[in-house]
């Protein structure tokens, strides 16, 4: 899936942009019952020839009644594109919580700089980090336009000294650098904030 944001997505394939909330359906299925000022007789006048005639649906957001006229068919045609839609966001759903989004959610930039800052990791965190940064390298990296690498330490050490083009390539590069970083490089104090500065000292970094 593209790596869009859910409300772009829902503009994309939400109710609405397909004619399917519930504003949208009513009128496509029955009218609404109103009750007008009629000035002749001087006094509201509802639309009474309907009552008892049709099954009625009342909207809880507004208080207004419809008079539902469709036939069966229709109504199974809204229910099957209902149900159509509930299964799309099921697995927009899925797949927002899955493998690197579930970390770091949805990358929309096209030029980012990840900064890496393992503090005290154990041996093992340090490695469960490695493996959730290769899996966001993977999935996500693959699909902008540039990206970087920054370890905070002591002494900063950079992947590449500008953000590089993606390629299969550089993205390969990218996961054997990380795998080989010193599991216990010194930090100094404000290592993680001198990290952060140089990542967005560059002008085409997007995040």
């Amino acid at each position: 899936q593209p790596l869009i944001s859910s409300s772009k997505w829902l503009q994309l394939h939400g109710l609405k942009r397909n004619k399917l909330s519930l504003s949208q359906i009513l009128p496509q299925i029955g009218f609404q019952h109103r009750e007008d000022y009629v000035s002749t007789l001087g006094k509201p006048v509802a639309s009474r020839y309907a009552a008892g005639l049709f099954p009625q649906y009342m909207r809880a957001q507004d208080g207004s009644v419809y008079n539902l006229t469709a036939k069966k068919e229709l109504i199974l045609h809204f229910v099957d594109c209902l149900m159509r839609a509930i299964e799309l966001y099921k697995q927009r759903m899925d797949w927002l919580t899955s493998a690197s989004r579930q970390i770091f959610g949805v990358i929309q930039e096209q030029c980012i700089v990840i900064v890496l800052d393992f503090g005290t990791a154990s041996p093992a965190e340090f490695d469960l980090c490695c493996d959730a940064l290769s899996m966001v390298l993977m999935e996500q990296v693959t699909q902008i336009a540039k990206f970087n690498l920054i370890r905070a330490a002591r002494d900063l050490v950079r992947w590449q000294p500008q953000p590089a083009a993606v390629s299969d390539q550089a993205v390969s590069s990218a996961v054997k650098w990380l795998w080989r970083l010193a599991r216990a490089a010194a930090a100094g104090p404000g290592s993680s904030a001198e990290a952060l500065l140089e990542a967005m000292g560059d002008d085409t970094v997007s995040s």
